[in-house]
């Protein structure tokens, strides 16, 4: 265990403990989840902070700040989505693991947040989760996916679930396609060490799913853009 880790244990996990609080009361005020939201950004820049982690980001001129877009990106390490939600100018809510959300306070405030508890596996209720992203992203605001469903332990592209597509058909969202370079090496799977170092975040040119005939291309189209980027 590294500094970084006592860091995280130590410093982290009581910031957020008390993060989580602020959220429930917040998300019992208004209703929206929109001021949590607020609260999870300052929490992702001030994560980067004290890791050290540097962040750049890329493409800011390929989406529109606050839009409403299906967002999808590759996944290899646990900072990811403290940094996206950081650096990501969006009104954004992920899809998080069923199992989160039965965990006391984290998974009430994800609830209240807007977050999406998805169940695992291809059955029904799997797919009737994952399509209440869909009306998250109809409300105005942009839902998160991982279409590889898991971290990749390399950094390299795994192959892609058929989920988060089925989504964008489902609310005719826009796909902003995003590649996370070099997190792999900052939170590597298997292991508590946390490093420091640098990060890229990379914003394609989002696909509007009317110009894709069925699912399978869009897929192809939006992880051929993120693989590109790596």
């Amino acid at each position: 265990m590294n500094v970084r880790t006592l860091l995280f244990f130590l410093i982290l996990i009581p910031i957020m403990f008390l993060g989580l609080i602020a959220g429930l009361i917040l998300n019992a005020i208004d209703g929206t989840g929109d001021r949590f939201h607020k609260i999870a950004i300052l929490w992702g820049r001030f994560s980067a902070w004290v890791f050290g982690i540097e962040v750049t980001k890329e493409g800011e001129e390929n989406y529109r700040p606050g839009g409403s877009y299906l967002v999808v990106s590759n996944h290899a390490g646990m900072a990811d989505i403290p940094l996206l939600l950081g650096w990501m100018n969006l009104n954004l809510r992920f899809v998080a693991k069923e199992e989160l959300g039965k965990i006391p306070l984290l998974g009430w405030a994800l609830k209240s947040g807007g977050y999406v508890m998805i169940k695992r596996g291809q059955n029904r209720e799997a797919l009737k989760s994952l399509l209440a992203a869909a009306e998250v992203i109809k409300s105005g605001r942009s839902v998160h996916i991982f279409p590889e469903g898991t971290r990749s332990e390399t950094g390299e592209l795994l192959p892609f679930k058929r989920g988060a597509f089925l989504v964008a058909k489902k609310a005719d969202a826009e796909i902003l396609p995003v590649t996370i370079v070099g997190s792999h090496l900052i939170t590597p799977k298997k292991s508590l060490a946390i490093n420091k170092g640098k990060v890229r975040i990379i914003i394609g040119k989002p696909l509007r799913t009317s110009d894709f005939p069925d699912v399978e291309s869009l897929m192809e189209a939006t992880r051929s853009i993120i693989e590109a980027n790596m």
